[in-house]
C-alpha cells in the first residue's frame, strides 16, 4: 500500500460514492476549513496496481509546541472491517505524519452502530461494528467512549426523519404536542420563506450564541457548497397575527358567554354542572391569554407593519436528503413556535423533491432522564424521527509525550471554561 496526495477532483469522485460518504469528506468542507485557520490534505491510499483502498480529507493546524494535530472529519473512507489492510495503513500513515511533526490523528467515522427508536429501544444493530471497534483498537486508535451528549467533535446521535410515505402519513406519525406547535405557528402567522446571501447575516443573528462559528463561516459554507446550501427563514406575518389573535379571542368570548349561561341555567346540578364549571374556568384561562396575545399582535403590527423575521435555519443538500445544520430563533418569539413551523418545511421540502430522509442533526443519547437536553430531544423526536447511533470519536497519537502534555493542559482549560451557562448553549444546537 502507498500513500499519495489527490487532487480535490480525484478525491471528490471517490468519496462521492463510498459507503461511508459524507458531507464533511468533501472538497466543499475542506475549502471552508481552509478558509478558517486550517491547512487541507487529501489523501489516496493505493494498492500495488495504483488502484484506490480509501481517501481521506484532513484537515490540520499546529497547535501545541511546534506540533499539529489533524482530524479526518467525519472518519477516513476506509474498509474498517479489513484488520490487516487497517493495520498496513495506520502503520505508514503514522511514519508519514510523523516525519511532519503531527502530534494525533482524530477520527470520528459516520459508522452507524445502532438504529434506535425515539424512545431509545435498538431497532437494528450493525453486525460488523464489534469487529471494527476491535481493528481500530488493536492499530493504536484510542476511543473516546459511548459519550451520551456533546462531548465530540459532532454529535454521536443524530435524529433521522424518514420520508418512505406520502407526506400526509409523514406529518400523522408526528406526536400531538408537534402537530400541534406546528398548527399555532400557522395561526399565529409564521410564514416560512428561502433566504438567499444577502440573509446570511440576518440568519447569523439567531444562531451566534449556540455555536463558536463565526458569520464568515456560514457564508464560505454556503459558497462552497454551492446549490447545495440553503438559507431557510421564519418571517411573522404582523397582519395575519392581529387577525388570527381577534379571531381566537371573539370566538372563545362566544364560548365563554354561552358555558357562563349554562352556569347560571338551574336545573344544571351535579357532575354535570362541574364539567360545565371546569370548562368555564378553562375557557377564562384561555380568554386572558388570547387577549394578552391580540394586545401584543397589535403592538406588533404598528411597529413592524411589513412584518419580521423571528427565526432561521442553515441546510445543506447531500446525497438524496436534506441535513439540518443548524436553527434559531428570537427568543422574545418563542411561544410562536416558528422552529417547529420551520422544521417541517424543511421535511415537506425534502418529499417534494423525492428526497430519502431529512437529518434534523444531534441530540442526546440519555432517553432515561430528564436530562438538560430532554427538550432539545423532546423537539426533534417528535417529528417520528428515528435514531442514529455512530461509532464514536477516536485519537490515533503519533507522538506519545507531546499528546500526553497537550491532553492534560486542555482537561485544565476545560475545567476553568467549563460552566452551566455553556452547557445551556449547547441545548438548543441544531
Amino acid at each position: 500500500m502507498k500513500i499519495i496526495t489527490l487532487s480535490p477532483e480525484k478525491f471528490q469522485e471517490y468519496a462521492s460514492k463510498h459507503r461511508y460518504r459524507n458531507l464533511y469528506q468533501t472538497v466543499a468542507y475542506g475549502n471552508t476549513m481552509k478558509l478558517h485557520g486550517y491547512d487541507i490534505h487529501y489523501l489516496g491510499f493505493v494498492d500495488d496496481n495504483n488502484s484506490l483502498l480509501g481517501a481521506t480529507l484532513l484537515i490540520f493546524k499546529e497547535v501545541f509546541m511546534g506540533n499539529k494535530f489533524a482530524y479526518a472529519p467525519r472518519g477516513m473512507l476506509f474498509d474498517y472491517s479489513n484488520s490487516y489492510l487497517l493495520e498496513e495503513l495506520m502503520t505508514k500513515l503514522k511514519k508519514l505524519l510523523g516525519k511532519q511533526g503531527f502530534m494525533y490523528l482524530k477520527i470520528d467515522p459516520l459508522i452507524p452502530a445502532n438504529i434506535r427508536a425515539k424512545n431509545g429501544e435498538i431497532l437494528n444493530s450493525n453486525p460488523e461494528i464489534g469487529i471494527i471497534l476491535e481493528n481500530l483498537k488493536a492499530v493504536g486508535f484510542q476511543h473516546y467512549g459511548n459519550h451520551l451528549t456533546f462531548e465530540n467533535a459532532k454529535p454521536r446521535f443524530d435524529a433521522v426523519v424518514t420520508l418512505n410515505q406520502d407526506i400526509k402519513n409523514i406529518y400523522a406519525q408526528f406526536d400531538k404536542r408537534t402537530r400541534y406547535k406546528i398548527k399555532k405557528a400557522m395561526r399565529s402567522g409564521v410564514e416560512i420563506s428561502k433566504g438567499t446571501e444577502k440573509e446570511i447575516e440576518q440568519f447569523y443573528q439567531f444562531v451566534k450564541r449556540k455555536h463558536t462559528h463565526s458569520l464568515s463561516y456560514y457564508i464560505d459554507m454556503y459558497h462552497n457548497y454551492l446549490n447545495q446550501a440553503e438559507i431557510y427563514l421564519a418571517k411573522l406575518n404582523t397582519e395575519n397575527f392581529v387577525i388570527n389573535s381577534k379571531q381566537l379571542y371573539e370566538k372563545e368570548m362566544d364560548r365563554n358567554d354561552f358555558l357562563a349561561k349554562q352556569i347560571q341555567n338551574k336545573e344544571m346540578h351535579g357532575k354535570k354542572k362541574q364539567t360545565i364549571l371546569n370548562s368555564k374556568m378553562e375557557s377564562d384561562k384561555l380568554l386572558h391569554t388570547y387577549k394578552k396575545d391580540l394586545v401584543w399582535a397589535t403592538d406588533l403590527l404598528k411597529n413592524y407593519p411589513q412584518g419580521i423575521i423571528i427565526g432561521a435555519a442553515f441546510t445543506i443538500v447531500y446525497d438524496h436528503a436534506i441535513y439540518l445544520i443548524i436553527e434559531g430563533f428570537h427568543p422574545k418569539y418563542r411561544e410562536l413556535n416558528s422552529n417547529y413551523l420551520l422544521k417541517w418545511q424543511i421535511i415537506s421540502d425534502a418529499k417534494k423533491q423525492n428526497f430519502k430522509y431529512v437529518n434534523l442533526n444531534g441530540i442526546s443519547g440519555d432517553f432515561e432522564h430528564q436530562n438538560l437536553f430532554h427538550g432539545l430531544n423532546e423537539m426533534k423526536l417528535g417529528y417520528n424521527a428515528v435514531i442514529t447511533e455512530y461509532i464514536g470519536e477516536f485519537d490515533f497519537i503519533i507522538n506519545g509525550l507531546t499528546y500526553g502534555l497537550y491532553r492534560n493542559l486542555n482537561k485544565e482549560k476545560e475545567k476553568k471554561s467549563s460552566s452551566p451557562k455553556k452547557n445551556e448553549a449547547k441545548k438548543e444546537t441544531g
